[in-house]
C-alpha cells in the first residue's frame, strides 16, 4: 500500500499559489493532479461539482480544504496534490473558513489509499508538525518533512499524536469501561459525499480516541458514503459527519452528530462522550 509522500511527490506540491475564490483553489489542485499523470480535466471538473452539490463538507479542518470525488474513469492512478495558497479563501464553511491549504485526492477505489489518510490526518492532528508543513519555504522542504514523519512505523505515529485529550479519555474509559467491556461489538459510521475521502480523515481521529479510550475491541468504524449510510444506519449506534452532510442525511432512525475538525482528537473524544452519555 503506498505511503503519504508516494501517492504526494514534490512535483505535485505547490506553495503561494493564487486562486480568486475556492473553485480556483480547487482547479489549482486539479490541475496538479493532471500534469502528473494522476487524473483528467474531467476529474478536477468532479472535485467542484462535489462541493456545489454536498456544500463545503472538505474544509475538514480550520483552513484546511481536502479536495476530492468519486473513483471514476477520469482517475488514471492514485494520487494527491498540495497547494498552499497564497491568500486564503472562503468556501462557505461556518467554523473552517477561510482556507489557505487545499490538498487533492484521485482514488481508482476506495482501499488503496487508506493507510496515507491516516497518515495525513495524523500530521495535521499534531501541531508541531502542521506548523512544519504551513512553513515549509519550498516544495521538496515539505516532501521532505512528509518523509520524515512517516518515515517509522505508524503505530510510533499514532503514539506520539495521540497525546492531546489524553487524560480526559482516560477518565472516561474508567468512567465506562466495565460496561464497554460486557457490551457486543458496535458499529459507528462516518460520512461524507463520496466515502473515499473526509470520511477516512473522521474515522481515523475517532479510532485513535477509541483505541486510548479501550473500547477499539467493542466498537467498529466504517468510513462510507450518504447513499451507502441511509442504508447501513440500522446496523449502527451513531454517524459522525460534517454539517452538511448530517443535513443531507436527514433523519436516519440513529443520532447524528456533527464534527467540525475532523483531525481534532479533543472534539472527537468529546463527540463520543455525548454519543454514550459518558
Amino acid at each position: 500500500m503506498a505511503s503519504l509522500s508516494e501517492l504526494l511527490p514534490a512535483e505535485a506540491i505547490r506553495l503561494g499559489v493564487p486562486a480568486a475564490d475556492w473553485r480556483a483553489a480547487v482547479r489549482a489542485a486539479g490541475e496538479l493532479l493532471v500534469d502528473s499523470g494522476t487524473s483528467t480535466d474531467e476529474y478536477t471538473a468532479e472535485m467542484i461539482r462535489n462541493v456545489e452539490e454536498h456544500g463545503p463538507y472538505i474544509v475538514v479542518a480550520p483552513g484546511f480544504a481536502f479536495a476530492h470525488a468519486r473513483p471514476s474513469p477520469a482517475v488514471l492512478r492514485t494520487g494527491m496534490s498540495w497547494v498552499r495558497l497564497a491568500e486564503p479563501v472562503t468556501f462557505g464553511h461556518e467554523t473552517n473558513d477561510p482556507v489557505t491549504l487545499v490538498v487533492a485526492l484521485a482514488a481508482q477505489d476506495s482501499g488503496a489509499h487508506t493507510a496515507a489518510m491516516a497518515s495525513l490526518a495524523r500530521l495535521l492532528g499534531d501541531p508541531a508538525t502542521e506548523s512544519s508543513l504551513r512553513d515549509a519555504p519550498t516544495p521538496e522542504a515539505l516532501h521532505q518533512v512528509l518523509e520524515q514523519q512517516t518515515g517509522g512505523t505508524e503505530g510510533e505515529g499514532g503514539a506520539a499524536a495521540g497525546t492531546e485529550g489524553e487524560s480526559g479519555a482516560a477518565a472516561g474509559a474508567e468512567a465506562v469501561g466495565v460496561k464497554a467491556a460486557g457490551a457486543a461489538v458496535q458499529k459507528i459510521l462516518t460520512v461524507c459525499g463520496n466515502g473515499v475521502g473526509t470520511s477516512l480523515f473522521l474515522k481515523n481521529t475517532l479510532e485513535k480516541v477509541l483505541d486510548r479510550w479501550g473500547w477499539d475491541k467493542n466498537i467498529t468504524v466504517e468510513a462510507t458514503d450518504t447513499i451507502s449510510a441511509k442504508g447501513k444506519a440500522s446496523e449502527a449506534v451513531a454517524i459522525l459527519t460534517s454539517r452538511e452532510i448530517a443535513r443531507t442525511l436527514g433523519d436516519v432512525g440513529i443520532p447524528v452528530k456533527v464534527v467540525e475538525d475532523f483531525t481534532s482528537t479533543t472534539e472527537v473524544d468529546k463527540t463520543l462522550r455525548d454519543t454514550y452519555d459518558v
